[in-house]
Order: C-alpha cells, then sequence, then structure tokens
C-alpha cells in the first residue's frame, strides 16, 4: 500500500473510490486518516478500493483504461499485438 501511495499524484483520493457507496456511509476524512489507519479501513473495507490497480517500480494506473494499461506490456508484445492486426486488416 505504501509503494502504491508513494506512486500517486494525490495520495489516497487517486486510489479510494469516494462515489462508492460504502465511503459514502462511512463519512471518512481520507486527510486525517494515517497510512496505518489507510490500511487498517482498506482491509476492512475492500470495496473503499479503485480497480483495477496496476503499478510497477515507475508507474500506476488506477481504474481501467486500455491505452493506459498497455503501457505496461512489454514493447515487442503491444508490436506483435500491432502486427497481427495489420495483418487481420489487410487479409
Amino acid at each position: 500500500m505504501k509503494q502504491i501511495l508513494r506512486l500517486t499524484e494525490n495520495g489516497s483520493e487517486d486510489i479510494i473510490s469516494t462515489r462508492s457507496n460504502i465511503f459514502k456511509q462511512l463519512h471518512v476524512d481520507l486527510d486525517s486518516l494515517s497510512v496505518s489507519q489507510l490500511v487498517d479501513l482498506v482491509v476492512k473495507y475492500p470495496d473503499l478500493i479503485k480497480r483495477p490497480i496496476i503499478f510497477d517500480d515507475k508507474r500506476l494506473e488506477v481504474g481501467y483504461n486500455e491505452e493506459e494499461i498497455r503501457r505496461f506490456l512489454p514493447r515487442e508484445v503491444r508490436t506483435a499485438e500491432l502486427h497481427h492486426l495489420e495483418s487481420q486488416l489487410s487479409s
């Protein structure tokens, strides 16, 4: 969780679904929580986390955005997929 938070631009707001019903019911002020309190909250209410969360050492993607998620695929995979699609179009 700490590694994910380090990669965010806006801290917990980037990974917590503030529009979810459970968040609204809890009336939690994210800015007032320590990291360990946030972890405890997420363990107790896992539906608070936005999905999917994909990350590596330098990048974080939260939510489903196909183009952004593709960046996590190795270049060789993206290139092979592109060639496959091009060959299908030319057939």
